[in-house]
């Protein structure tokens, strides 16, 4: 059988930037070592998977290895495809998420604005396997669905080279490292070597915990941010109390058929 396929170049205005995620429309869900075997093949940081639920849309990310339980740039990137591709007219778009519930993109001129869980890391004891995977240590570590890193410079976040072995030994999804930004309120990297992503692009789950933590610290609830991998990204993130609002730009690379066995 013949599924259409688009990857789209999310949290970015410009083609080979960002991060590209794959997105594949459904009209009814195929068994799941299906949707693992598109997202390996595929090979990039996730695939998202759709399938209309009456008035929403039934959502589900997979990364290389896995299922996870959010990711923001395919959400980002499977509200380009309906809104560019697909026809959708309305200006919002609802999302059904298996593990997180109910989720939200609006169009806001020519961004896109994904409406997430806000969550407000707490301080932690770094764990020996972080520590061991960062260098230089951080001035200070959190802890939400990722680990967070927090350290003092910008120079400090694009200078790191983490050790991947020992991250993979964490139980968590993610490790954010972030600190204040020179233009951006903010900068961060994200490593999520237990998922089968050594380096995230751009991740705007991430942005669920860092736009909280930064609010609190900046003391102002619109704030700008940066990821410096390298292929860079940005987004314009708003807490907004229990949930947090992150708007990105989404460009098209390609569109095209893939073939699957029959299930």
């Amino acid at each position: 059988m013949k599924i259409t396929l688009y990857q789209v170049d999310a949290f970015t205005d410009r083609l080979f930037a960002g991060n590209p995620a794959a997105v594949c429309p459904l009209d009814r869900w195929l068994p799941d070592d299906i949707l693992r075997q598109i997202a390996a093949e595929n090979n990039l940081s996730e695939t998202a998977f759709f399938v209309p639920a009456g008035n929403a849309f039934e959502l589900r990310w997979f990364t290389p290895v896995s299922e996870v339980d959010l990711c923001g740039h395919a959400t980002l990137a499977t509200a380009h495809v309906l809104f560019r591709h697909l026809g959708y007219e309305a200006t919002v778009i609802p999302f059904q998420t298996r593990q997180r519930g109910r989720v939200h993109v609006e169009r806001s001129g020519d961004r896109l604005v994904l409406d997430f869980p806000a969550w407000m890391p707490v301080v932690t004891d770094p764990p020996p396997a972080l520590l061991a995977g960062l260098a230089p240590k951080p001035r200070q570590v959190f802890l939400s669905r990722d680990y967070l890193a927090l350290y003092d410079h910008e120079d400090q976040i694009e200078a790191l080279v983490p050790d991947h072995a020992a991250l993979s030994r964490l139980d968590v999804t993610g490790i954010i490292v972030t600190a204040p930004g020179r233009e951006a309120d903010f900068v961060s990297r994200f490593f999520a070597p237990r998922e089968g992503i050594p380096e995230d692009p751009v991740t705007g789950s991430a942005h669920c915990t860092l736009t909280p933590f930064w609010a609190e610290r900046l003391g102002k609830t619109e704030l700008y941010a940066r990821q410096l991998s390298s292929r860079g990204g940005e987004l314009f993130c708003r807490f907004a109390g229990d949930r947090v609002k992150i708007g990105g730009r989404a460009v098209t690379y390609l569109e095209g058929k893939i073939d699957v066995p029959e299930p």
